[in-house]
């Protein structure tokens, strides 16, 4: 069996893990917030900046160098900019974090533990399993579960 997909699943994790982490040593090194209160907004600039180098430049190239059609169907453009939206408001909401006083620690557990659940029953809500609710591995629902106490445990015991 290939393992490709689990090679950039774990490319994501670190890329995702140190998402946070730089984002704040971004809006930190922007200078003194007491002087520009907008520094998170300037750092959220140069993030902005990053996607459309990566998202639009890298997935263009991909396309030319595959030989793609240039053709795109109106519900996935739909859908892939709604996904877009979703990813830029919670990249944005990270900075909104930081700058009412949470560190990277905190903030990027807190979200690690809860994105997964909140993945979980979206997607079981609209691709249940076979056989039903019932039917549930209970080491996946263990998995949800221990993430929600994860999440719970970070935010009342941060550093």
């Amino acid at each position: 069996m290939r393992m490709t997909w689990l090679t950039f699943a774990l490319m994501t994790v670190v890329s995702w893990g140190l998402y946070g982490v730089f984002l704040h040593m971004g809006q930190v090194a922007m200078g003194d917030p007491k002087v520009d209160p907008n520094l998170r907004y300037k750092a959220f600039l140069f993030v902005g900046i990053a996607y459309l180098l990566t998202a639009v430049l890298g997935s263009a190239i991909m396309l030319i160098v595959n030989g793609a059609t240039w053709s795109f169907q109106v519900k996935g453009m739909a859908w892939s900019t709604v996904a877009g939206l979703v990813g830029a408001v919670g990249a944005f909401c990270v900075l909104l974090a930081f700058g009412a006083g949470g560190r990277p620690a905190a903030v990027m557990s807190i979200i690690f533990a809860g994105a997964p659940i909140v993945n979980a029953v979206v997607a079981m809500s609209m691709h249940p399993p076979e056989g039903g609710f019932s039917s549930l591995d209970w080491r996946f629902v263990a998995g949800i579960v221990l993430a929600a106490i994860g999440g719970c445990l970070v935010t009342l015991y941060k550093p």
